[in-house]
Order: C-alpha cells, then structure tokens, then sequence
C-alpha cells in the first residue's frame, strides 16, 4: 500500500448524472483511504431499469464529466467500468478490499458482500460516507438538482 492509505483498490458506484458536492465527499473519501479506485457507472440500459424520477444524461456524458473532475484531482489513480447491473465487479473481483456508500446504499453493499461470501471471497469493508445536506437540511441529490431545487453545491434555488 502506498501513502499510508488503509485499501490498495476501493470501488464506488453510481449514475453520477450531476458530479455535486455529495459526489464529491463520496469520491474524495474513497480516494484518501485507498491507492486506486474503482468506479462502477451505470450503464444507459441499467438507468432505464432503475426508473429515475428525472431523464439520465448519455453514460458517454456523464463519463466525461466523471473524468474531468477525476483528472483534476486523482489521475491516474481511478478507473472507470460500466455497470450492467446493481452488483458490478464489486460481487466477482478478488482483488477488491473496500466500497464505499452512503447510509442509503448500505443494503446494497451488505448483498454484494453476501454474493461474495457463496463465491468464496472476502468480504468488503464497507465505508459509510454522510451525506452532504443542502442548505434546507435535506441530502443533495441529483434528483433535486435536476427538478430544479438545489445547485450541485446545495444552496436552494427560488422559483
């Protein structure tokens, strides 16, 4: 492990539709405990399975605004994978030693570990990351962003 970091590869997931100050916190937590991340990205097919209230920016869109705020801070210390499904990598890949999740996506992260369990493989450290609240108290969102509620930074917009 380099740098003193508690996990050599750490993965994270998500649609990432609008890289906002919750994103950030997640991905930076990530990144301080771990030497590489690991970001699962939903794939166009899985975002229509999973019936946001909002319409999904193109996976190739929100892949490029996933790296222009990764290559401004972690070069080289990130990759990205498609997810085609809720699990990802993070159910089959050995070599994984961490995820890192909100308090919202915990269960999820409890499944893989249980998926990885019947394969034989060590579990996940699970890594909560808070939520970062908007000004109302409530958690930034990308579905309050894109309704027009918040700012990606979480200050209230008046209509």
């Amino acid at each position: 492990m380099g740098y003193g970091r508690l996990f050599r590869l750490a993965c994270v997931g998500g649609t990432f539709e609008t890289i906002h100050a919750g994103h950030k916190k997640l991905l930076d937590e990530a990144f301080k405990q771990s030497d590489h991340v690991l970001i699962g990205l939903t794939s166009d097919e899985l975002a229509s399975k999973l019936n946001k209230p909002y319409n999904v920016s193109p996976y190739r869109c929100r892949e490029k605004r996933l790296r222009a705020y990764l290559d401004s801070m972690y070069k080289e210390r990130y990759s990205i994978v498609k997810l085609d499904d809720v699990y990802g990598v993070a159910a089959d890949m050995a070599e994984l030693e961490a995820i890192f999740v909100t308090e919202e996506t915990r269960p999820r992260a409890e499944e893989i570990n249980s998926i990885r369990a019947s394969k034989g493989l060590k579990p996940l450290s699970i890594v909560i990351v808070p939520f970062v609240l908007a000004d109302d108290g409530e958690p930034i969102s990308s579905r309050r962003i894109k309704m027009g509620e918040i700012d990606s930074e979480g200050r209230i917009l008046h209509r």
